[in-house]
């Protein structure tokens, strides 16, 4: 069966307890009615019993019994074609889960039969680790408590816990058969572990997919959903955490076909291409995430908000230094042994000099041949700081030459850009925190209107098909969120004086941590005012998280519960004392301009050059924060009734550039990209691009501080002919006021009829 083209994708995450096969299989008409051209499926392959996110895949040989089986998927695939729908599933190559060996099986019989299992060669084993050859788990409280295990039939128990015991090994005390067998158990602390984790997560365990017998076994059932044509393309995830990219994305692509549609979830720096050897469509579209979102940052707010939040501005550096020290010295110690034994040599200052070059790496990982200058240039800036490293680098450098130890660099490089950036330095820096997400670049105030039209441009060259998206399962906090978070920037004294305010009548237990979730705050405040249970408890349950995620006042490892009590008594005070009725006030100033935002930002995501992706919900106005947030049931029931009565902004909005797309997939899939210039005192406010010859988009920005009669004085020059507008109807020609394009929505589709 042929590959459908893909136009859009509406992202689900499939979850045993509300949304399986069957549940997606009834949203069918709903999205098809939306205009959406495929289901966009989290990962779907069997995961830990009563995972809510897929990505602890246990046996990637067989499809979720949880979600339904292959014969649940078979019958959403289909009806889904019966519809001229297709759909596209998240794959999980890097790892599998590990917390319960026993659901695993791959895992269980490594561990039963240590180096003489089968699969043996399908996990990354630092068998050198222990001076026995045996697997170290770190998945004990504490070492000592090794003393309470106990012989239950064939597997050793620890409370609810257990692990494998090998076949004629069994007699004896359970010290006698524990030490007999080929792990050794560890407290989780101890800063060891026995196999290559993701980044610092001991429940992952990486699989050694450069080994074409691994990837022929954990793509089996992924390859026959394309012979049976029952999908049309994948998102891969995370594959710079892989030994060899480039040569998985090219076995992939051989397997899937020429004309599945392939994204992989790559994190590309500000300055970094997309390699363009790599045969996929492109990324995930956290790139153009960021490019969306900068447009509507003010620079204006940028002197006022970086002095308020002058404390917790953070050293990128430092932190990765910490990481790759302490979360990560496991992997460094692995790394730092191999490059001895590849160099044939080793330097009392290895360890520093491979901590202080992996500091200055401002990606993921170099090892793609359009970075090849990205390492070098590294190494000189090490040296120029620190030229007492010199032979050590040489060491380095002699070690990189061959295969194993080039790979590992590069995946700790990325683990420890993740940890350090992702998950530590975007929990901390409180300038303006929707800049801090996946693939930001917080230290980037905005984006002018001349770098975001030339990225396009240069996207509808390069990579026309590349995913583009604003929320999804891994972002920080919602698309809307960020939306009114960065009203902020155009208002930044008042929000300067405002938070100085509540922070005298209610003091924060830290400055800092008070700062960033206040904007955090503001983000998923209601309007009416009205903190009800549900918004506490999800504020109570972020501001946990973020503030063990910054790791500067507790942490998850040890939580200081004197310091997380204190916040949580402080957010229940802000949310019930005398704040609140200003905070409500404060919000009320915001929001209108907010909403302009987030459905400008949403037509903007639909239409630029890529594959748009709406991840569920947020064809309404979504106040979703991290995860496990944005995991919550979505009412879609709510969402039919919109869509039927399309008086919603943004559910309008989505369904008008949906059946677009639809209707003219040639423009927006080859079209090209055309900036098109506004002329008058408020251009500034305006973006307006064209795609190919029939479709022209123009939206609004800085909606807070726009002036109406500057809008009136202000145009768009149309080309020749009437151009109708697929939001309202209305027909424009030649030269139209901006505010008479707004006066209804903010922002236009207009559309000229072909011949």
């Amino acid at each position: 069966m042929p590959v459908m083209p893909v136009i859009s994708t509406y992202r689900l995450q499939m979850r045993s307890d509300g949304m399986t096969f069957d549940d997606a299989l009834a949203l069918l008409p709903y999205l098809d009615e939306l205009g959406v051209s495929h289901l966009y499926l989290s990962p779907v392959l069997t995961a830990a019993s009563g995972s809510t996110h897929g990505y602890d895949v246990t046996d990637p040989t067989a499809v979720s019994a949880e979600l339904g089986g292959p014969e649940g998927l078979s019958r959403l695939s289909a009806a889904a074609r019966a519809r001229g729908m297709g759909l596209v599933i998240d794959i999980v190559p890097n790892h599998v889960g590990v917390e319960r060996p026993e659901q695993n099986p791959w895992w269980w019989d490594l561990l039963t039969y240590g180096r003489s299992s089968r699969y043996a060669s399908y996990f990354d084993i630092d068998w050198d680790l222990d001076p026995d050859g045996r697997i170290v788990l770190p998945v004990l409280g504490s070492d000592s408590d090794v003393d309470d295990l106990e012989v239950d039939g064939d597997v050793l128990r620890l409370g609810d816990r257990t692990w494998p015991i090998r076949p004629g090994t069994g007699a004896g005390t359970a010290a006698e058969v524990y030490a007999r067998q080929s792990y050794r158990l560890t407290g989780w602390q101890s800063g060891s572990c026995g196999y290559r984790r993701f980044f610092s997560i001991t429940s992952l365990a990486a699989v050694r997919q450069e080994d074409p017998d691994v990837f022929d076994a954990s793509h089996a059932e992924v390859g026959r959903w394309f012979r049976e044509g029952l999908v049309d393309g994948l998102r891969v995830d995370h594959i710079d955490g892989l030994t060899d990219p480039a040569g998985y994305v090219a076995r992939l692509r051989e397997l899937a076909g020429p004309d599945a549609w392939i994204v992989a979830e790559k994190i590309l720096a500000a300055d970094e291409p997309l390699d363009p050897g790599l045969p996929i469509a492109g990324t995930t579209g956290y790139d153009v995430l960021r490019e969306i979102g900068g447009l509507f940052v003010d620079p204006d707010g940028a002197d006022a908000l970086t002095e308020l939040a002058r404390e917790t501005r953070c050293d990128a550096r430092e932190l990765k230094i910490r990481t790759v020290t302490a979360t990560l010295a496991s992997e460094l110690a692995r790394l730092c042994r191999v490059i001895v034994r590849a160099a044939g040599d080793d330097d009392p200052a290895l360890t520093t000099a491979v901590t202080q070059l992996l500091s200055r790496v401002g990606m993921y990982r170099t090892d793609y041949p359009v970075l090849s200058a990205v390492l070098p240039e590294a190494i000189n800036e090490t040296l120029g700081a620190a030229p007492e490293l010199a032979s050590a680098l040489q060491l380095v450098v002699t070690a990189l030459e061959q295969p194993e130890p080039a790979a590992r660099l590069q995946q700790l490089c990325g683990a420890m850009t993740a940890k350090a950036i992702e998950d530590t330095l975007f929990y901390r820096d409180a300038r303006l925190v929707s800049l801090n997400e996946v693939g930001g670049t917080p230290e980037r105030f905005g984006m002018s209107p001349a770098e975001f039209h030339q990225r396009a441009a240069a996207r509808a060259r390069e990579w026309p098909a590349t995913m583009v998206t604003l929320s999804t399962h891994d972002t920080k906090r919602g698309e809307d969120v960020r939306a009114r978070i960065t009203v902020l920037s155009q208002c930044a004294e008042r929000w300067v004086q405002r938070v100085r305010r509540w922070n005298a009548v209610c003091v924060p237990p830290d400055e800092g941590t008070g700062l960033f979730l206040w904007q955090n705050i503001i983000g998923v405040w209601p309007a009416a005012g009205d903190v009800d249970d549900a918004v506490r408890a999800r504020l109570h349950a972020y501001a946990e998280k973020a503030i063990r995620e910054a790791e500067l006042h507790t942490n998850w490892e040890q939580p200081d519960r004197e310091f997380e009590d204190a916040v949580h008594d402080w957010i229940d005070a802000l949310i019930d004392g005398p704040v609140a009725g200003e905070v409500t006030a404060f919000v009320q100033q915001l929001d209108e301009a907010a909403r302009c935002d987030a459905v400008a930002q949403k037509l903007l995501a639909l239409t630029v050059p890529g594959i748009p992706d709406i991840y569920q919900g947020t064809e309404l106005f979504d106040d979703s924060l991290v995860d496990p947030d944005n995991r919550r049931p979505v009412d879609f029931a709510l969402r039919r009734t919109e869509l039927t009565a399309l008086s919603h902004p943004k559910i309008r909005v989505v369904a008008a550039a949906l059946r677009s797309r639809r209707e003219r997939p040639d423009t927006y899939l080859s079209g090209d990209y055309t900036p098109v210039v506004a002329e008058g005192p408020a251009a500034d406010h305006v973006i307006a691009f064209r795609r190919g010859t029939d479709v022209l988009v123009v939206v609004p920005r800085w909606t807070l501080k726009i002036d109406e009669s500057a809008c009136a004085d202000t145009v768009v020059e149309l080309p020749a002919g009437e151009w109708t507008d697929r939001l309202t109807g209305r027909v424009w020609s030649g030269a139209v006021a901006v505010d008479n394009l707004f006066a209804e929505l903010p922002g236009v589709l207009l559309e000229k009829a072909r011949a």
